[in-house]
């Protein structure tokens, strides 16, 4: 996320002088407020939930979400289901193959009277919403922008102005994931909607989790989803056009939907993924789930605005004072992590008195995000010695090697993008909040915490097999201090690298130029 944004303000020196904008952004757009609605006893979706955690209290259930075709089908499955109301709350959704198929979804779910809302951050649709529009004029469907442009142009020059003009709030955007079903189920986690988190892109493939939930624990997912719908940064797309779509183009994107849907369905990934699509439909017992007290964490959406913005809106203070409760073991899975010198000195500190840190982030060679491991690599030393772990995923580790299905099959390469914390074997957070300044400081984010040692053993046991040698670096500190990389591959002698391994001199000279700026800020 961070390499996407900073691209596209890499321009920004030269369009600071950019003229004023052109909008078709209309402030008295009708903002209808509106809620959940109430969960109802005829769903499916509610009447399996009821079943499954009648004997569970005021424990909720969790299902963890580690292989990424399982990820797209209970997608699939909860809009198939739903009969009352899917809630949909993404950094990103994307018309490729699996979005465009769990589009068509939405709009089956509408055809047939499901309520549909669907928010999402502006970044990745200014431009390119027309498909969305013409969504938005289906009577059961509702779709707002979070934080958005006024100026709908897509290029570098239209965003780049924009950003020139309006930089503290354009810079903060929402990475929040939820998606809620019948008000009954929901699915959190670090995915966005688009092939390379479903395992179906044949170049890069996101490693990521997700955590299914049911029970007390929804209705939190719900209403904190309401508070965004109707915050203050939250615009319906037909307030940024003037022209509404005639009924004939949504009666067109129906036929074209379904004909992408069907071609869709004869690909070997589809058919693929035809033997496993009744996983939700066969009710899983109550046994498979993991069971304990939940609770759902998200920045307040003023995050979202700079005027506003508090340290009493963010959700890192909660999440620190969770992990303050260390005693033995603290995991930490994070895509992209970086510190800081509070950040090393807090490992330390958990380090002196016996806790275990361990870390897996990306290696230069798997990250999608240059800028983001430079960063991190200048805390290298310091962490090291401090006592910490520290565990770079390979680009190429595989299933077929050994790895759990949390690695896929596909042939393109890994970038990790799971966002998981275990404490002392017992308490659990998936969520899409990353270790960075980004995270904490600039974007909204939300995230699952749980006290079920199920899922902190089913989440250890994803580290475990992701830490092992012929899929990640171990880095470590030399006799003389230096850095350097250990890898092994199976029957083989471990190797050491003293720079990024997999990486090009070129590679590693482009991204380490760029960490001569001085944004660490902004990752």
């Amino acid at each position: 996320m961070a390499c996407t944004l900073l691209r596209r303000l890499a321009c920004l020196g030269l369009l600071a002088l950019a003229a004023c904008t052109h909008s078709d952004f209309r402030p008295d757009y009708p903002r209808v407020p509106s809620t959940v609605l109430p969960v109802k006893a005829d769903a499916p979706l509610e009447a399996y939930a009821s079943r499954i955690t009648a004997q569970h209290g005021n424990d909720s259930g969790l299902r963890l979400i580690s292989d990424s075709n399982d990820a797209l089908l209970a997608r699939i499955a909860l809009a198939n289901r739903a009969v009352h109301s899917l809630d949909l709350q993404y950094y990103m959704f994307h018309s490729d193959a699996t979005g465009g198929l769990l589009a068509q979804r939405l709009l089956a779910a509408a055809d047939r009277g499901v309520r549909v809302r669907l928010l999402l951050d502006d970044l990745h649709v200014a431009g390119n919403d027309d498909v969305l529009r013409i969504l938005d004029g289906h009577p059961n469907i509702q779709i707002r922008l979070f934080n958005p442009f006024l100026e709908r142009n897509s290029s570098m020059w239209g965003v780049g102005k924009q950003f020139a003009g309006d930089f503290s709030r354009l810079n903060r955007r929402m990475h929040n994931k939820a998606f809620i079903a019948d008000g009954a189920m929901a699915i959190v986690g670090g995915r966005n909607i688009g092939d390379e988190y479903f395992d179906a892109d044949n170049s890069v493939n996101f490693r990521d989790l997700d955590v299914l939930t049911v029970g007390p624990v929804v209705a939190e997912v719900g209403q904190v989803f309401d508070r965004y719908w109707n915050s203050e940064q939250s615009f319906p797309i037909g307030a940024f056009h003037r022209k509404t779509p005639s009924p004939e183009k949504l009666a067109q994107l129906r036929k074209t939907m379904g004909a992408s849907a069907r071609q869709f369905s004869e690909s070997g990934y589809a058919q693929s993924l035809v033997a496993r699509v009744g996983d939700l439909a066969h009710e899983a017992p109550a046994t498979a789930w993991a069971w304990g007290t939940a609770t759902y964490l998200a920045d307040d959406p003023e995050k979202g605005n700079p005027a506003a913005d508090g340290k009493d809106l963010h959700m890192a203070p909660q999440i620190r004072a969770w992990m303050d409760g260390a005693q033995q073991r603290l995991t930490l899975i994070s895509p992209y992590f970086v510190p800081g010198d509070k950040g090393v000195a807090y490992f330390k500190g958990m380090c002196d008195r016996g806790v275990e840190v361990s870390i897996l982030t990306n290696s230069l060679a798997s990250t999608d995000a240059g800028n983001v491991y430079v960063a991190y690599a200048s805390y290298h030393v310091g962490l090291l010695k401090a006592g910490v772990h520290l565990y770079e995923l390979k680009p190429d580790a595989r299933r077929g090697r050994g790895g759990s299905s949390f690695f896929g099959s596909s042939s393109g390469s890994n970038s990790l993008h799971a966002k998981a914390m275990v404490v002392d074997e017992q308490h659990a957070f998936v969520g899409s909040m990353n270790l960075d300044p980004r995270s904490v400081h600039i974007n909204t984010e939300d995230g699952v915490i749980v006290d079920s040692p199920a899922l902190a053993k089913a989440l250890l046991a994803i580290f475990a097999d992701a830490t092992k040698p012929e899929h990640s670096y171990q880095v470590l500190l030399d006799d003389k201090g230096s850095v350097y990389w250990q890898a092994k591959e199976p029957g083989q002698p471990e190797v050491r690298y003293d720079h990024a391994p997999e990486t090009s001199w070129w590679r590693r000279f482009k991204v380490n130029t760029g960490g001569l700026l001085p944004i660490e800020s902004l990752l």
